[in-house]
């Protein structure tokens, strides 16, 4: 599993700009059954988003995708996590 942070970057201000495009591809990352969850980080630093069923290396062509990556509106970190245990409306997170 995978959480990407979305932080905003220098070319903040044409966060506009770019908005619909990066919305369309948050939902084919969604479509996919990549995407589980997004969201903003507060206060308004830029987003983050949970993944999985991915390869790190997919996963950063796909997040390499983002317009808002590749026009520098955000900076994006992956962290990987392996998680461990989990509320019975997760266990389809975790390895078996």
């Amino acid at each position: 599993m995978f959480i990407i942070l979305l932080k905003f970057s220098t070319n903040k201000e044409n966060v506009k700009d770019f908005m619909k495009a990066h919305g369309d591809w948050l939902q084919r990352g969604f479509d996919e059954g990549v995407f589980i969850l997004a969201g903003r980080i507060l206060p308004e630093e830029g987003g983050s988003i949970l993944a999985h069923n991915i390869s790190r290396d997919a996963l950063t062509r796909l997040i390499n995708e983002d317009p808002f990556v590749k026009n520098n509106v955000v900076v994006a970190e992956i962290l990987e996590t392996l998680p461990a245990i989990a509320d019975d409306r997760l266990k389809f997170l975790l390895r078996k």
